[in-house]
């Protein structure tokens, strides 16, 4: 299998040069990176809000290694929530953050984290929207579970991740619908090993579908984080079945991918949230891109083929 492989280079200083040497590397980025910098990204947010969709912005960069990167990455985004509050786009415009970025991963790691993304939460808030916690390897959730439990406290409508393929998960969704959490599912995209996460994805899939159906059924706001067709259909099936309205949950989708569904699920009057990177940091979001699905990694093949 692919995926394992492509996960493991996103790892990879030397496939990171090597990546970023091909010819057509450039062209693939675009598609995922909306930009490099955040005045370039304004305008794709301003696009997308006229189209009638909404947007989560990811400022790209989780391979941190010192205390000052970590605190530019806080700067980065307090950078961005300015720029938002020019546009006054309220909830329209959230953001997202890894707390591997910020410093989650160095010494005294939880704490630093805390005490770098709680600026940024409190300037989201004050601009009238919220920024949601992602998950990243199965290593890091009891810590971000902790932060996100600790800025509710102040901040109700901070959101969190959780990851479909971790046998964690279900659990972790009955605590968070019961306490009203805003709720982001994915089926997770990271190498994780046999012995915390299913490695089938037909049985990642069925945790989805039950995981799914607890955060429907819950007290909480779930946000469907998916492309696939048929989840797709299965997740309006459950919030009708639980008596959701079509604001009391959303889809998510990555910019850059299944842009025509975007359009056709606003049309229909869903909340359509696509998730935006921007940054110049783009290579560990990018692999993880290529490995979630098989035509990404032929599309960048191509790519290089012909830019070659």
């Amino acid at each position: 299998m692919l995926g394992p492989v492509i996960l493991a280079a996103s790892r990879s200083d030397r496939m990171r040069r090597l990546v970023s040497a091909a010819p057509g590397t450039k062209q693939v980025v675009a598609r995922f990176i909306a930009g490099e910098s955040v005045d370039q990204v304004v305008p794709v947010v301003q696009d997308a809000v006229a189209k009638g969709l909404a947007v989560t912005l990811d400022v790209v960069g989780e391979d941190i290694t010192t205390r000052e990167q970590a605190f530019a990455a806080r700067d980065a985004y307090l950078d961005l929530i300015e720029h938002l509050r020019e546009l006054d786009l309220g909830t329209k415009a959230e953001m997202s953050v890894k707390l591997s970025m910020f410093g989650q991963a160095l010494e005294g790691g939880h704490e630093l984290a805390l005490a770098n993304v709680r600026p940024v939460v409190e300037a989201a808030a004050a601009i009238g929207t919220t920024v949601t916690l992602d998950a990243e390897d199965h290593t890091t959730l009891d810590s971000m579970f902790a932060i996100h439990e600790e800025l509710r406290k102040d901040f109700p409508a901070t959101g969190c991740v959780i990851q479909a393929y971790l046998f964690r998960t279900e659990a972790d969704a009955r605590r968070l619908a019961a306490n009203g959490s805003r709720v982001r599912l994915v089926k997770g995209a990271y190498k994780e090993p046999a012995e915390v996460a299913y490695q089938d994805k037909a049985e990642t899939d069925k945790a989805y579908v039950r995981i799914l159906r607890i955060l429907m059924e819950g007290e909480g706001y779930p946000m469907i984080g998916s492309h696939d067709p048929r989840l797709i259909s299965i997740a309006q099936e459950l919030a009708r079945k639980a008596g959701r309205k079509l604001d009391e949950y959303e889809f998510q989708m990555l910019y850059g991918i299944r842009g025509e569904e975007h359009l056709r699920l606003a049309a229909e009057g869903h909340r359509m949230r696509v998730y935006t990177a921007y940054g110049t940091d783009w290579y560990g979001y990018f692999m993880r891109r290529l490995a979630e699905k098989p035509a990404n990694l032929l599309f960048f093949a191509r790519s290089i083929l012909t830019k070659g």
